[in-house]
């Protein structure tokens, strides 16, 4: 019997997607590859490496060697900010938001495609185009841009202008792309890891802590709503609501949520694989 062609979606949810690593080690592990990636935000980031050809336990260990010195890291976003400080006296640009292309070109293992047709297992990047106020999915063309626009957190992440669009983060509109896969292959994957801010309602949440966790609550929203009309045949859920999604510096907790949850999916690769 040949290998039922499985399409996987990786969510946005920021650092809570680092989970998503240990979950692609499983394919790895069983020997067996999905036949087409959709990712939006954090899960296009991780999703295009891992399409290249990198196996996952290599992002791993990219990760964890990025984060290991954290004064390093530090440095590294800001050497990854839109506009330098003489930008920010002339009024032209905001000395707080990063560049996507920069966090691509400093935390991306090398030897990334330029291209999505170089990549050995097609990719589905999610973005959201901020003035047509619509879902946009890239495919085809130049990979960078388009992952660094499916990243774009508004306030966080410059917007990215590519293809006469200004794009914004694709998990505005998508945030667990499944739904781009029924057509394309025989059973689909999800791996959520949106929620909203978790429970404490003794505290108030500042300004930046209150715009994210909004965009959080409207994510979680729309995966709801996207899974009671159609589902796919499994939906993995990590146990990552804990980590605020710009914690990246906790890249190793959020790893092991994605540990606790292998067993799962390679359950549920295997119930695919038996059902054909």
């Amino acid at each position: 019997m040949s290998t039922p062609r499985i399409g996987l979606a990786l969510g946005s949810g920021g650092a809570r997607g680092l989970a998503h690593i240990p979950l692609l080690e499983v394919f790895d592990e069983m020997g067996i590859r999905p036949s087409i990636v959709a990712g939006a935000s954090i899960g296009a980031i991780i999703g295009a490496p891992y399409c290249a050809g990198i196996p996952a336990k290599d992002l791993r260990a990219h990760l964890l060697g990025e984060i290991k010195d954290r004064a390093r890291a530090m440095a590294k976003l800001v050497d990854a900010r839109a506009a330098s400080i003489f930008d920010v006296f002339k009024g032209e640009g905001n000395l707080f938001t990063l560049d996507g292309e920069k966090l691509l070109d400093i935390y991306w293992p090398e030897d990334i495609p330029e291209t999505f047709e170089e990549l050995e297992i097609p990719l589905l990047v999610a973005a959201t185009d901020f003035f047509r106020r619509e879902g946009v999915t890239f495919e085809a063309g130049s990979l960078r841009p388009a992952v660094a626009a499916s990243l774009a957190i508004p306030g966080v992440v410059k917007p990215v202008q590519h293809e006469g669009r200004t794009l914004i983060d694709g998990g505005i509109v998508n945030p667990l792309p499944f739904d781009l896969l029924f057509d394309k292959a025989d059973h689909v994957i999800a791996i959520d890891v949106a929620g909203g801010p978790t429970e404490d309602v003794e505290r108030m949440p500042g300004g930046f802590e209150l715009g994210i966790g909004t965009i959080q609550i409207m994510q979680e929203a729309i995966v709801c709503a996207k899974l009671a009309s159609r589902r796919p045949e499994a939906v993995i859920k990590p146990d990552v609501a804990e980590f605020f999604v710009l914690e990246f510096l906790s890249g190793k907790e959020a790893l092991a949520a994605g540990d606790a949850c292998k067993e799962d999916m390679k359950r549920q690769i295997e119930s695919i694989i038996r059902s054909g």
